[in-house]
């Protein structure tokens, strides 16, 4: 009996490891290099205040990203597919073209982070924003899902370089730091609000939801196995909030304790130098290169990837460029974008990160009031569809964000609204 036991714990771990890997990339990339800027201004303003946050955005990622990969699996569609099917082609084509125009602005982005990193570890952004950029095109055009995933696992692990750099900080109060996480603390100021929606903005976007479903779909991964494709998901989402969590910690510990705010993660790094050493420093920068090559590599990716699957077009990594024309063009018109936007002079990149941000706020509500009425279709989802309490957080999820992200827009265009109410 124990041996058929050990059988079927080692069927079980070979089945999980075969399926693992969407879940976690999507989640990890979400750290890219406008995550690392929002945690480390977030620490550097608000010390260890803004942690506890870490907690219910944690479990409301877990719930969003479970529900795009449970579809996914059931009905082996991508996210874009489903809701040209079911809402049709003048739904997808009014959030697609939304989306292509906030994955546009990320993208650039990525690349001013790929440009902050190679400056401080001494590369022009003349040289290593075009190197980043053909090492992008080269990974997606000649490989294929497989190589493009192990590839996307090394780029995760090296991810450890945060947490790293916030052990070499002397005298690091943990104690506080991990009180700071168990108990909520709030202020009612415009800054702290704003700052806490972004927290939330750029741990759950839009992207992640099609490139999940469609990560998912082009695997293979089937409804018989989602229960391994679940644990994938709750990895991930966990996983990318401890770096998270270690980015804060790292910045409020030097930063805000001398009073030092940041702008964005390249001046966090540089700052870090006279606090906690220059290894500190080196560790930030690797960093903060590796989150924005990936993010620079999948928001493109998501770009292709819903435009095609809306319109109908082949799409996947798996395809040769012969065969999916649209989708490798859709791909490096949004690579070369970005690229070119981060090389112009005197580019107005916050403004374009900004705007972007913004595109992604409004979005999110619609993309998640979509994905709730399709995941419980019975007609689409079957047995699958949500049971009522997890309908009940996913819901409630979808409302908070609504609210927030309301929140966010008012109070960045009408930064005194808090005082009016008397706040």
């Amino acid at each position: 009996m124990a041996g058929i036991n050990l059988k079927s714990r080692l069927k079980s771990i070979m089945i999980f490891l075969a399926i693992v890997g969407p879940g976690i990339i999507t989640a990890n990339a979400d750290n890219d290099a406008g995550g690392i800027a929002t945690f480390s201004l977030a620490g550097s303003r608000f010390g260890y205040s803004l942690l506890w946050s870490l907690v219910p955005i944690t479990i409301s990622l877990i719930v969003i990203q479970e529900m795009a990969a449970r579809m996914g699996a059931v009905t082996g569609k991508g996210l874009a597919d489903l809701i040209r099917e079911e809402f049709g082609v003048k739904t997808i084509f009014f959030i697609m073209t939304l989306l292509v125009i906030a994955n546009a602005g990320t993208t650039a982005a990525e690349f001013a982070g790929i440009a902050a990193a190679g400056e401080i570890l001494g590369v022009s952004k003349y040289i290593a924003v075009p190197i980043g950029a053909i090492l992008v095109w080269l990974l997606v055009v000649k490989g294929t899902y497989r190589i493009v995933e192990k590839i996307f696992f090394v780029s995760i692990a090296f991810y450890g370089s945060y947490i790293l750099s916030a052990l070499m900080i002397p005298g690091l109060d943990w104690g506080k730091a991990v009180a700071a996480l168990a108990v909520p603390s709030f202020q009612m100021s415009a800054p702290y609000v704003i700052l806490l929606i972004a927290l939330i903005g750029t741990n759950i976007t839009p992207w992640m939801q099609f490139y999940l479903q469609s990560s998912v779909a082009e695997k293979g991964i089937k409804a018989r196995d989602y229960k391994y494709s679940k644990w994938d998901v709750i990895v991930g989402c966990i996983t990318t909030d401890v770096i998270s969590f270690f980015v804060i910690v790292a910045t409020a510990a030097t930063l805000f304790k001398a009073g030092i705010i940041v702008e964005n993660a390249g001046d966090a790094a540089v700052a870090l130098a006279p606090l906690a050493g220059k290894y500190a420093t080196t560790l930030f920068s690797f960093g903060l290169l590796n989150a924005a090559l990936l993010g620079a590599t999948i928001l493109p990716l998501t770009t292709a990837y819903h435009v095609c699957e809306g319109l109908g077009w082949d799409a996947g990594l798996d395809k040769k460029l012969k065969d999916a024309p649209q989708f490798y063009a859709l791909f490096t018109a949004t690579l070369l974008f970005g690229v070119a936007v981060v090389l112009i002079p005197g580019a107005p990149l916050m403004r374009i990160m900004f705007f972007s941000q913004v595109l992604n706020g409004v979005l999110l509500p619609f993309i998640l009031y979509f994905m709730l009425r399709l995941i419980n279709d019975k007609a689409i989802m079957g047995k699958y569809v949500n049971g009522a309490i997890f309908n009940a957080v996913a819901w409630g999820t979808a409302v908070c964000l609504i609210i927030l992200t309301t929140a966010m827009v008012v109070l960045t265009i009408w930064p005194g609204a808090l005082s009016v109410v008397g706040l």
